[in-house]
């Protein structure tokens, strides 16, 4: 059977749950990001998904309007004066990714995975490391374990920019990579208790 038709169904099944689980939730946090923050409640961008294929990912909204087109783009890092202080608090607890349940339930995204790309990372991937487009963008996966306080990281740096790009791509690249070839879903269990534990959130 294939691995990944497995995780397909594994993905889909429990984003179902945690939709109707975390449904009281969610309409919490929209209705005080549109008392708080104003409309739109929710980020929708472009990403790239599985195959190279783009969808759109759909977030709860911490960034002032129009935050993504301040020159630093879709880098963000700690103390970033386009975080409001309600998005500030959901990005701790990682509360605005809870949308990303029904880009699971679409099929765009899995519950554990590399993280979604905006358009143009893709494309530097050459030879072996585009095996990664292979699989699904997902909520969690061992990347963003690692770098749980990637934004702090890149605010200590004078370049973060360049710094995402020389450093911290590449060796999110080759963790995806190795979690391609070692993929369980045991481990994809044992990801997701750590994101949900892990006292780096």
């Amino acid at each position: 059977m294939n691995v990944l038709w497995v995780k397909g169904v594994f993905d889909r099944i429990c984003a179902a749950v945690g939709l109707v689980l975390f449904s009281p939730l969610m309409v919490g946090i929209a209705i005080m990001i549109r008392r708080k923050m104003g409309a739109p409640v929710f980020y929708c961008s472009a990403r790239i998904g599985q195959f190279g294929k783009p969808f759109t990912m759909i977030k709860f909204r911490t960034m002032l309007r129009d935050a993504d087109k301040a020159p630093q783009g879709s880098i963000t890092t700690g103390g970033d004066p386009r975080i409001t202080p309600l998005g500030a608090f959901l990005r701790r607890f990682k509360l605005d990714e809870l949308p990303e349940l029904w880009n699971v339930l679409k099929g765009d995204m899995s519950l554990v995975g590399p993280r979604p790309d905006v358009p143009g990372y893709a494309d530097q991937l050459q030879g072996e490391d585009r095996e990664v487009l292979q699989l699904k963008p997902g909520i969690t996966g061992p990347v963003t374990l690692k770098y749980a306080n990637e934004e702090a990281l890149l605010a200590e740096v004078d370049a973060p920019v360049r710094y995402n790009n020389e450093v911290i791509f590449p060796d999110k690249v080759r963790i995806n990579r190795e979690y391609l070839h070692k993929w369980s879903i045991w481990k994809d269990l044992r990801i997701i208790w750590k994101t949900v534990f892990s006292r780096n959130y």
